[in-house]
């Protein structure tokens, strides 16, 4: 540390691209060194070295030629950088045991050529820096406690702060000598009368990242906080924190982000000590991390949080351990046992204090979600955990990878916060209303006030496309942005907008379509609420024109034994309130001339309503709140013939399928509704239609399969269909 090292060793360093400000953000290597001794105690000047190093890439920019005034000559016999730094080190060494001292660090203009030069470098490189290389000390600081009135850290230039001393600029005309004796004699005068400066202040690079916690009520301040995107989705903490080499990254201050279905999306947030870091890790947009490219963006304090965030303390006794290798094991069995897993990983990878170092992730009511986290105390433990992945325990294969403290925090706190069956609002009081179109997908029109994107780049997201939108943002319908996705989920590509009137979509499709996002260009049409819907439940939408969802089961006909009468709508809780489009809209009620009886309800044929049985997912904008993945709300006819016919179709149901036995009984009364607990987490409408298809029967089939007493038969019309 400079306050006990007895030499300062004045250095520079030059790229074969920008130089100077941008010294690093082109991603150019290093082909020139220059560095100089100077004796704090005797205030002696050591000789002046000079070292050109050869870039793997034969190749100098126009402006490295002109600022630098090196050609491709001068570099092309250099030794590599690897060599030159093993000559550096070793001559610095020889020099300062000449001199009789112990210790030296390192006097830079700037962290830049430290922090985005040489340690990127050398990490893409794989080469080992020496030791001093890991801390140094920044003129333009230290000239500043000598003369606070200098004006700021950033505007400080060498000539400016001999021209604030009163000493003449150096006249030397090539970069890095000029450089090198530049600073030594401003050196030489701070440490000299009047100023007499001690050099203690000293900043260094980490050695490694730290995993570690972070609480949701720790404060973080915006303006440390960067996203990456574009990361492979193997990529790790320690893959991050390689990429910002130089920097330093605060402690469990890499954050991976995953999507809906619990994988990574190729995003990551990472916070800094502080906002110097921040800003140059911005710096290094679009740098590489293997063969793809990185992009570098602000974020917010607030996002971090809520990725990285968590309170459980289960998981902070897990993540106590510090220094260790943390393992993500997925697709387990629900069954899987403690012993079973410690035995699927073998001797070879023992697991850190046993099973102490296993973590099971559990819904909030403690059924198994198939995802562990394993610590291992080294890398080689968790090296040979690695070569399981895929390996099969029980009749289930297992994928293992790499994982962080943030993700193990963001994965419990995704199945954690999944809302509990108790807590949705209890069937007898949701009316059948409930099950009309949802808020966010709007009811079929033909009314051309929708523009429809295709062609999006599958990174893209809402911000993506409102940033496309541009001036037309405003015309934009409140929750009127929906992203389709295909059937695993994933981006298709497509996107509807809602506009507030036909004139203002016809005036986005004229002046958007064709616009470039990412380097695509995208297609915009106008077209109506009504193609909209089909698209969105499942059909397609093409030149030819469109064609519906397909239909495996009848639609529901209007039973002409109901008087439908209007349930008045009940307040609906938020997670009834956002449940995910089951069905199309029904028919509105109608009032025959039979007997009042509750309100039944029923789907019509139309084209454009068919039941979906390949409905898409839609992400909402803004988004909705999560509904349960582990309830299902069913229709069911009225409330005193449901009662007769759940009653008596539960057994049945039992023996047939075994999730039918959690399904709960029908009260009768208005609306009545069947809920289902007790389903896999990864339950689809389909399944929920295949398994109700089983008990669906014409009424000449009732007495041969459901044994129904006299009231609830008397309510059943000839050739019409009940769905339980």
């Amino acid at each position: 540390m400079a306050s006990h090292s007895d030499t300062l060793v004045v250095f520079f360093g030059a790229t074969a691209g920008a130089n100077g400000g941008k010294l690093g953000s082109d991603e150019r290597e290093i082909i020139l060194l220059v560095w100089q001794i100077v004796d704090l105690h005797e205030k002696k000047v050591g000789k002046l070295h000079k070292c050109f190093a050869k870039p793997d890439t034969l190749e100098l920019t126009d402006q490295c030629k002109e600022e630098t005034g090196l050609t491709l000559e001068d570099v092309l016999n250099a030794e590599p950088l690897d060599k030159v730094l093993e000559q550096f080190q070793q001559s610095v060494s020889s020099e300062v045991k000449c001199l009789g001292r112990s210790s030296y660090t390192l006097l830079v203009n700037g962290p830049l050529v430290v922090r985005q030069a040489l340690h990127p470098e050398a990490s893409k490189k794989n080469l080992v820096l020496p030791e001093c290389f890991f801390s140094f000390v920044d003129v333009r600081k230290e000239f500043l406690k000598c003369c606070p009135n200098a004006g700021s850290v950033q505007k400080l230039t060498l000539s400016s702060m001999l021209d604030y001393v009163g000493l003449p600029a150096v006249s030397e005309q090539m970069m890095g000598v000029r450089e090198v004796s530049s600073m030594v004699q401003l050196l030489l005068c701070i440490l000299d009368e009047p100023y007499n400066h001690k050099f203690f202040c000293v900043e260094t690079v980490n050695f490694k990242f730290d995993s570690g916690t972070c609480s949701k009520t720790e404060p973080v301040d915006s303006e440390t906080v960067i996203r990456a995107r574009g990361l492979p989705w193997q990529s790790s903490d320690q893959d991050i924190a390689r990429f910002f080499k130089g920097l330093n990254i605060a402690k469990g201050g890499v954050a991976l982000c995953l999507n809906a279905q619990g994988r990574r999306n190729g995003e990551a947030l990472v916070r800094f000590i502080n906002s110097e870091h921040r800003d140059l890790a911005l710096e290094r947009h679009k740098h590489h991390m293997g063969s793809r490219y990185i992009e570098v963006y602000k974020a917010t304090g607030e996002e971090f949080l809520k990725i990285a965030g968590g309170t459980s303390n289960e998981v902070a006794q897990f993540l106590s351990k510090e220094n260790q290798v943390i393992i993500r094991m997925r697709g387990l069995p629900f069954t899987a046992t403690t012993q079973e897993v410690l035995s699927f990983l073998g001797p070879e990878s023992p697991v850190t204090d046993d099973t102490e170092g296993l973590l099971f992730v559990k819904y909030p009511d403690g059924r198994p979600t198939g995802d562990a986290f394993v610590l291992f105390s080294c890398e080689e433990y968790a090296q040979n955990a690695l070569k399981k992945h895929k390996q099969i325990l029980g009749k289930r294969y297992i994928e293992l990878f790499r994982s962080t403290a943030a993700e193990v925090q963001q994965v419990l706190n995704r199945y954690m916060s999944t809302p509990l069956i108790s807590t949705l609002p209890p069937s007898p009081i949701v009316p059948v209303p409930v099950l009309t179109t949802p808020p966010f997908l709007p009811a079929a029109s033909s009314t051309r006030d929708c523009v429809r994107l295709r062609g999006l780049p599958y990174t893209a997201g809402i911000e993506d496309i409102l940033e496309f939108m541009g001036e037309h943002t405003v015309d934009i319908k409140t929750h009127g942005v929906h992203m389709v996705l295909n059937q695993q989920g994933r981006p298709s590509g497509d996107a509807f907008i809602q506009m507030k009137s036909p004139d203002k979509a016809f005036l986005v499709a004229q002046k958007c379509h064709k616009k470039t996002m990412k380097d695509r260009y995208v297609e915009v049409f106008q077209c109506s609420t009504e193609e909209m819907s089909i698209v969105l439940m499942g059909g397609t939408l093409n030149r030819s024109g469109l064609s519906p969802p397909p239909c495996k089961l009848p639609c529901l006909s209007p039973p002409a034994a109901y008087a439908a009468f209007p349930t008045p709508p009940a307040i609906l809780s938020e997670a009834a309130l956002y449940q995910p489009p089951l069905l199309a809209a029904p028919r509105p009620p109608q009032t025959t001339v039979h007997s009042p009886a509750h309100t039944l309800a029923y789907y019509p044929p139309q084209p454009h309503l068919y039941m979906n049985m390949n409905m898409n997912y839609t992400a909402y904008y803004p988004s909705p709140p999560v509904s349960p993945s582990t309830v299902s709300y069913f229709a069911a006819p009225p409330g005193a013939m449901a009662a007769a016919v759940a009653a008596q179709a539960h057994p049945v149901a039992a023996q047939a399928h075994p999730a039918a036995a959690a399904a709960s009984s029908v009260l009768p009364q208005p609306g009545a509704l069947v809920r289902m607990q007790g389903l896999p987490y990864n339950t689809g409408v389909k399944d929920i239609l295949s398994f109700f298809q089983g008990y669906q029967y014409a009424p000449d089939e009732y007495s041969g399969l459901v044994q129904m007493n006299e009231q609830a038969r008397s309510l059943i019309q000839p050739k019409e269909w009940l769905c339980l």
